[in-house]
């Protein structure tokens, strides 16, 4: 009987280390942090704590099919949307994404209440030494409010900036873009 008993105890220690080591790696890769640039990482945490006004809080990437992606106007390559979580409650999405300038790229943020109207929209790194005023609080609070069900038009439903205009334009488009990519995705049923 013990002859029996061995290779079975032997198989069972196989699937319990097999478990093991399952369990291990899902729970290390449920800890993995959206890591950033240093510098971009720091501009999106204070963004997101000050817009949502939390201190802690986790960012879940929102992952789409290639279909999907292929069928937004916005990249979602997996670094881009985040439903945003404080320690108690769901508070909103983030869309980082990057954005051309004159002769360079900028980095930006738009942040969203649960019901998809933005509640604030950020540059968060501009390259330039030209075009600095789309970094304003004054003119991108215009972008307050807009709905997945809005189209965003550059100097129609947002006014333009002397001497920023090909960042301005920039700016509008993609958050036009990333509007139109959430309602694809809301249609879809995926947020």
């Amino acid at each position: 009987m013990r002859k029996r008993q061995l290779p079975m105890l032997r198989g069972n220690k196989t699937v319990l280390g097999t478990v093991v080591i399952i369990s291990t790696t899902i729970l290390l890769f449920s800890f993995v942090k959206v890591q950033f640039p240093p510098r971009l990482q720091k501009k999106v945490d204070s963004a997101i704590k000050t817009t949502y006004a939390i201190e802690a809080y986790n960012l879940d990437p929102i992952k789409v099919s290639d279909r999907i992606n292929r069928d937004t106007k916005a990249e979602l390559g997996g670094d881009n949307l985040f439903k945003v979580h404080s320690a108690k409650e769901f508070v909103g999405y983030i869309y980082v994404g990057e954005a051309p300038s004159m002769k360079k790229v900028f980095d930006y943020v738009i942040l969203f209440n649960p019901d998809l109207t933005i509640k604030k929209s950020k540059v968060l790194i501009y390259r330039e030494d030209y075009g600095l005023q789309i970094g304003s609080q004054r003119w991108l609070k215009q972008f307050i409010g807009l709905s997945i069900m809005d189209s965003v038009v550059y100097e129609e439903t947002i006014d333009g900036i002397a001497g920023a205009t090909i960042s301005a334009n920039s700016m509008t488009r993609a958050t036009d873009n990333v509007l139109k990519t959430l309602k694809v995705l809301k249609e879809n049923e995926l947020l």
